[in-house]
């Protein structure tokens, strides 16, 4: 066994890559989060850091397709990282058909010899030029539907056995091939500032095309660009956010001089728009488990112009002591959640989520769901949401919550019911990523009857 040497190759795209993958592997870290680091530390060129997300993401997104290719050409036992590049390797070799095949060998077995030695080199060379010279195995060889899905799509088998249970095998194979498509970038206006038209020409004059987005009015879709870098961004025009993420303070229904929750707020993209929707009149708790979390929604809140907030740290499940009960008008419990839902964001969480997580996830959302309860006034509305497509925490929950609670009653998701695009049954909504090209979410409401 030995390990990868650890020396930074300034400005070596192929070698970042694998530096972040490795840390992904070993460290279950967020992929988002190391890419920003990496660039910074390798002193990647601005013109390679399109080609370091891809190799990144699509290596992370395909690992198991790229498992299934590699194996017929592995004699014997590889140390992780060496597996690690061979896999960034052949995804360039079957994905990525603008790249030389030869000068992928090269760079690996450049990357081989700087992070171990000339027999590992020796090893990169033999497997890579094997590769290329048989080609890969067909995934149509795999008889059983389920395994073929699965090596196909690139997700365990026993997230592809759920997902055809939940919604049949051509919505669950639909989806798991939509988790393995890059994000769009979505965005919304701050309608305290600006209109859409305006940020639109704005964005115009700063070389971003941006359209209206699909879904929710007063959002925009960037189809090229930074938008974290414009003027818009940075004088508070606009608030990144997938138009999903959105949903819930429709449906939340505000108004100005309203005293309103969000439980679990940070980094704050929610809490915001609620403060929009209000015309930043009325009061916003935000609150969150993390107190160094809170300097996101602070530091947004301030970009945005937004006053109305109030940002508090702590245990959401004990506010009734912090409150007393009957205390808000409205109450957002975007519950902690498996985020299977944003797999193309995180494409790590279908490797490290793990059917038992599912099951500790559940207990936290129904006690936040109880506490919410009483911390709501009669007439008052508690939205639920996450960013998951789980029975088990999305309509599985909302049951359970009404049988406890039998003075609680489904409201309608009448802010959200206009758009033809959703799929509101049984006044609760399911967005699947390949609806409309955004991260799966539910959400659903409860109105607490007055008698």
């Amino acid at each position: 066994m030995t390990n990868a040497k650890k020396r930074i190759w300034n400005g070596n795209v192929r070698d970042a890559a694998l530096t972040i993958l490795m840390e992904i592997n070993q460290n279950q870290a967020y992929s988002n989060l190391l890419l920003n680091r990496t660039i910074k530390k390798y002193d990647i060129d601005p013109k390679d850091r399109g080609l370091l997300t891809e190799l990144t993401y699509g290596t992370l997104q395909h690992r198991l397709t790229l498992d299934y290719y590699l194996d017929p050409f592995v004699k014997g036992k590889l140390d992780a990282w060496v597996r690690e590049l061979l896999r960034l390797s052949i995804y360039q070799i079957v994905y990525l058909t603008k790249i030389p095949p030869h000068a992928v060998v090269h760079e690996a077995v450049e990357i081989a010899k700087r992070r171990g030695h000339k027999g590992i080199a020796s090893t990169v060379n033999g497997i890579l030029r094997s590769v290329l010279r048989k080609g890969v195995r067909p995934i149509e060889d795999i008889e059983d539907d389920i395994e073929r899905m699965s090596v196909e799509t690139s997700h365990p088998t026993w997230l592809i056995e759920r997902w055809v249970k939940q919604f049949g095998k051509e919505e669950a194979l639909a989806m798991a091939h939509e988790n393995n498509h890059p994000a769009r970038m979505t965005a919304r206006v701050n309608s305290l500032k600006a209109t859409v038209e305006e940020v639109m020409t704005l964005l115009a004059k700063e070389g971003i095309e941006a359209t209206k987005g699909e879904v929710i009015p007063g959002s925009i879709q960037a189809s090229s660009g930074s938008l974290a870098n414009t003027e818009a961004f940075t004088n508070g025009l606009l608030t990144i956010q997938d138009e999903s993420s959105m949903l819930p303070v429709l449906a939340l229904d505000v108004k100005p001089d309203m005293k309103v929750l969000d439980m679990c707020a940070a980094p704050g993209g929610k809490t915001t728009f609620i403060a929009e929707k209000m015309d930043d009149k009325g009061e916003v708790y935000a609150h969150d488990l993390h107190e160094h979390k809170l300097k996101l929604i602070d530091s947004n809140a301030n970009r945005l112009g937004i006053q109305s907030i109030t940002t508090k740290s702590g245990d959401s499940r004990e506010l009734e002591s912090v409150y007393g009960p009957k205390f808000f008008d409205r109450i957002l419990v975007d519950a902690p959640c498996s985020g299977l839902g944003v797999i193309r964001r995180k494409p790590e969480i279908k490797y490290n989520k793990t059917e038992r997580d599912l099951i500790s996830l559940t207990e936290i959302q129904e006690q936040l769901l109880n506490t919410a309860y009483r911390l709501l006034k009669d007439d008052g509305v508690i939205v639920y949401s996450t960013c998951t497509i789980e029975y088990d925490e999305n309509e599985g929950m909302v049951r359970r919550f009404l049988e406890k609670h039998p003075d609680m009653e489904m409201a309608s998701l009448d802010g959200l019911a206009a758009n033809d695009s959703l799929a509101i049954k049984d006044d609760m909504l399911q967005v699947l990523p390949q609806h409309f090209g955004s991260d799966g979410f539910f959400v659903a409401a409860f109105r607490k009857r007055k008698d």
